[in-house]
């Protein structure tokens, strides 16, 4: 991990010491139980009431780029399973959700509205604008657990505790997917701020392929036609739309086309297709989020211009039997919300993100549950082992001797990802277990 330090936060001051005399101590006592008596004691009770553990997830929704609603709408799903359940640590549960609006001033104000709250921690949450809150949530000692991993914040701050490896891993994955049979390759991309990194991820799996660097095609984040990119996307990886059909069938074999632009990939591969029409075609590819089972179905299913598609993803395939406790949890307790999709890596990391946030409550058997608590529960790894997920992610674990020697993301700790493909209207597996990329991502070369 040359040339990075691992970023300093405040510890937190030590825990008074007890009272050595048995008098005093039953003197405080029992002063305690009197100002109890006058407020924060239920009736009829011997304890003081505790209130519910309140915690935070936010998601853009209603804007003209990407949209994660099922995001909070699974936190709230979870929490209402929880609450029958005996709730987080024997408290109530409630879940506050916030609508960042794509943008760095909704980011900011979800992130003041969570201090203002006072809540635990942030869970499940996306967002594309981590300088915009990540400081507010360092300032208050509020973690963040389980982002969606796009940007740079949630794999440097000590705060952030990411249960996947965010985009990097699914770049670099995505490179070593199409090195096994790709000659040439375009990446079409947002021309954003987190766009810009994509490159070099991708870059990395396919050189780790012995394969050449990807032509870098930018594309406006909220276009709603993108023939020109993939016209561009054509050219430069050798099938240039220009060409006589026998010498473009001859470049099309060995050239790829990977898209990865979030709710608007389905905007590009339906420009692409009519580029296509009674031309040999390309292979095509991209990455769990900006491509998924929905999307796949609603393009047409067998008919789907993503038919045959390669795909990254971080986690097993929709149907796979390790779904069913989410599964069981949405059909019971989301009363029939269409946000929800089990099939969204956004819905699978929310609920993945509260596994870990419930792991850590009970690893504190019956110790109040605060946003310090829980960073203490993270940081010394809950338990021996990490956090069981049932098998969706490596077991997961915050300590400083799982952080990967990743340049640019020393938050991560899960470098696995799953290769899945198109097939007949439906994402399958097209390899069993996870493929671990870090060594791709540890070796990736400098940018530029």
């Amino acid at each position: 991990m040359t040339g990075w330090r691992r970023p300093s936060f405040p510890r937190p001051s030590s825990p008074p010491r007890p009272l050595k005399n048995a008098g005093i101590a039953g003197l405080a006592m029992a002063a305690g139980a009197t100002l109890l008596g006058g407020c924060g004691q239920l009736p009829g009770t011997s304890a003081p009431a505790r209130g519910p553990v309140v915690v935070m997830t936010w998601a853009p929704e209603g804007t003209k780029a990407t949209n994660m609603p099922g995001m909070p709408a699974m936190a709230q799903a979870y929490a209402r399973w929880i609450n029958k359940h005996g709730g987080l640590g024997g408290r109530e549960l409630k879940v506050l959700t916030c609508n960042d609006r794509n943008n760095t001033v909704g980011a900011g104000r979800c992130a003041r509205r969570a201090v203002a709250e006072d809540v635990v921690a942030v869970v499940g949450s996306y967002s594309q604008h981590g300088g915009s809150f990540m400081p507010q949530l360092e300032a208050a000692g509020i973690p963040y657990i389980g982002g969606y991993g796009l940007t740079d914040e949630e794999f440097g701050s000590p705060l952030s505790y990411p249960v996947n490896g965010g985009v990097a891993t699914l770049l670099a994955g995505n490179g070593q997917q199409l090195a096994g049979g790709c000659e040439r390759v375009s990446l079409v991309r947002p021309d954003t701020i987190a766009g810009d990194q994509m490159p070099s991820l991708l870059n990395a799996g396919l050189l780790a392929g012995d394969r050449r660097r990807a032509s870098d095609v930018r594309a406006p984040e909220s276009a709603t036609n993108y023939a020109r990119q993939g016209e561009l996307a054509l050219e430069r990886a050798g099938a240039d739309p220009a060409l006589g059909a026998a010498e473009y069938g001859a470049k099309a074999d060995g050239a790829c086309v990977t898209a990865v632009l979030g709710d608007r990939t389905d905007t590009f591969f339906d420009s692409f297709r009519h580029l296509q029409e009674d031309r040999p075609k390309v292979r095509i590819a991209s990455v769990l989020g900006s491509v998924q089972q929905a999307l796949v179905t609603r393009t047409g299913g067998r008919s789907s211009p993503l038919d045959g598609a390669s795909v990254t993803g971080w986690y097993p395939v929709e149907s796979d039997p390790r779904w069913a406790p989410m599964r069981k949890v949405i059909s019971e307790n989301a009363f029939g919300d269409n946000r929800i999709d089990p099939a969204d890596p956004g819905v699978q990391t929310t609920w993945i993100a509260y596994t870990v946030l419930r792991a850590a409550a009970e690893s504190l058997e019956g110790g109040d549950i605060t946003s310090e608590s829980v960073r203490r529960a993270l940081d010394g790894g809950v338990g021996p082992d990490g956090v069981d997920t049932g098998g969706l992610t490596p077991k997961l674990s915050w300590r400083y001797e799982d952080m990967l020697a990743v340049r640019g993301f020393p938050r991560i700790t899960n470098a696995m990802v799953t290769y899945q493909e198109v097939r007949k209207g439906r994402l399958v597996s097209t390899r069993d277990g996870f493929i671990d990329v870090s060594k791709t991502l540890e070796d990736r070369p400098p940018e530029g």
